[in-house]
């Protein structure tokens, strides 16, 4: 790659990031935006946060070394969810993964 071939890929980058991410908050700059999608604004980080589990959890091969090595993650992050219902706390919700994902290790 050549040095003007990086910087038009540079400037198509930059120009793409000023574009998605400072205009909006130009144009809705004072505006109240409906109730819906405020809504599903909202929904945005709880659902990235669940793809990068599931992707961490489910992978194509996980059954390929047995069923057990592939059921400790699930049981452990069904741990999780139950310790995050009950507490609401992230710091719960890690001790309790990193020790249920420990203990399961240990059978």
């Amino acid at each position: 790659m050549t040095w003007s071939e990086f910087w038009i890929i540079f400037a198509i980058c930059a120009l793409t990031i000023l574009i998605s991410r400072v205009v909006p908050l130009f144009v809705l700059k004072g505006k109240e935006l409906p109730v819906k999608f405020r809504k599903a604004l909202h929904l945005i980080p709880p659902a990235a946060f669940a793809a990068l589990v599931a992707n961490d959890l489910l992978t194509p091969g996980m059954f390929a070394m047995g069923f057990w090595p592939a059921a400790m993650p699930l049981v452990a992050a069904l741990v999780v969810v139950v310790v995050a219902r009950l507490t609401k706390s992230l710091a719960w919700c890690a001790v309790a993964g990193v020790i249920v994902y420990y203990l399961l290790t240990l059978i």
